[in-house]
């Protein structure tokens, strides 16, 4: 691989190493949340740890779906540091806020930039990569990124049992974990200070302008054949292959975060205690990086659909077996097992 392209690409991904904290502290705090009788399990009101949950991804579904265009008309490198230094403030202010329908708001705003930056994020890393490397750059992208899982589970496992006194105030732990992770607004200039504009990005620029120019009216030139993206993503040729993509990306959200948001929950449902759960979740942890190292060793070995179609096999058999598991081994092992298979799964398919 290009030195170039793997230091513009660990560059990247110590910004995404933010996204992944936030993003995955959801499940970590959540015995926090508990704790402080902020949010209950199985509240089906803005205090249930699911309108929690749901309130991220709804921000998240809102900055991919409404907010796409940002890095297309701003720039990728703008984009990326602008994002996160949107969803470390909103994590801030989360995390200063002191009842469920105030933190379920903020929890919102900052999904809305993390969804701007994920996808951000895998265009840049795209668009950087050279096309031979792509698929072991992308993995080592992702293999930096998910280094932050362990952090965060292991701070939380320290720090959200206990109350943490700043001279006369009082802050329950999991307010200090969440905190820690806006950190990232800190280094977001000067990760960006540091990184090109993408080039493949520059270039569809600039021939946008140049043909808005031609145009005279500030509007491209199209041909009369010409159809829109979506119209061709849904042509006879193509609409199949669109269809099965589109279920296998929803199906593949529901097993991927369901398992990251709600595992600390469902162990603590399962009367493991309180400081167990944590341990537990804090231990498979330490696998969510391996899963893109070894994906990067496959990545341009095999075939990414085969990869694809076989690790939903392993995620498949991994996840009923931690569902009937008992034994703290047994949890632990098919947990790690589940944390190695969705994240070289999620390399594969980015």
């Amino acid at each position: 691989m290009q030195s170039r392209a793997v230091g513009l690409v660990a560059r990247i991904s110590a910004g995404g190493w933010f996204e992944a904290y936030d993003l995955f502290m959801t499940s970590y705090i959540a015995l926090g949340l508990y704790r402080e009788k902020l949010f209950a399990p199985l509240d089906q009101g803005p205090a249930g740890f699911a309108t929690f949950v749901g309130a991220g991804f709804a921000g998240m579904f809102a900055g991919t779906m409404l907010f796409g265009w940002v890095s297309d008309r701003f720039g990728r490198r703008a984009t990326f540091a602008w994002s996160l230094i949107f969803y470390s403030l909103t994590t801030l202010f989360m995390s200063l806020s002191g009842s469920a329908l105030a933190i379920d708001i903020w929890r919102l705003l900052a999904g809305i930039g993390i969804g701007v930056q994920i996808i951000t994020i895998d265009a840049y890393v795209s668009e950087i990569a050279p096309a031979a490397d792509r698929g072991r750059l992308i993995a080592l992208s992702q293999a930096v990124t998910f280094t932050a899982v362990p952090v965060v589970a292991f701070l939380a496992a320290w720090l959200v049992p206990l109350d943490l006194h700043f001279g006369t105030a009082v802050f329950p732990g999991w307010r200090v974990v969440a905190a820690i992770g806006a950190a990232g607004a800190l280094i977001a200039w000067q990760l960006r200070r540091g990184l090109p504009e993408s080039e493949v990005w520059e270039r569809s620029r600039f021939i946008s302008t140049a043909t808005a120019s031609i145009g005279g009216s500030g509007r491209p030139l199209r041909s009369t054949a010409a159809a829109s993206p979506l119209a061709e993503i849904f042509a006879p040729t193509l609409r199949a292959r669109t269809i099965m993509l589109v279920a296998f990306n929803v199906l593949q959200t529901f097993g991927y975060y369901g398992f990251t948001s709600w595992v600390t929950t469902l162990l603590f449902q399962e009367h493991i205690e309180f400081v167990h759960s944590l341990e537990y979740t804090a231990i498979i942890a330490l696998a969510n990086p391996f899963g893109p190292i070894v994906a990067m060793f496959f990545a341009d070995r095999i075939e990414r659909k085969w990869q694809i179609a076989a690790l939903a096999i392993v995620i498949a058999i991994a996840g009923l077996a931690f569902g009937a598991a008992r034994t703290t081994v047994a949890i632990i092992l098919w947990g790690i097992a589940i944390a190695l298979s969705i994240n070289w799964f999620s390399s594969a398919f980015h």
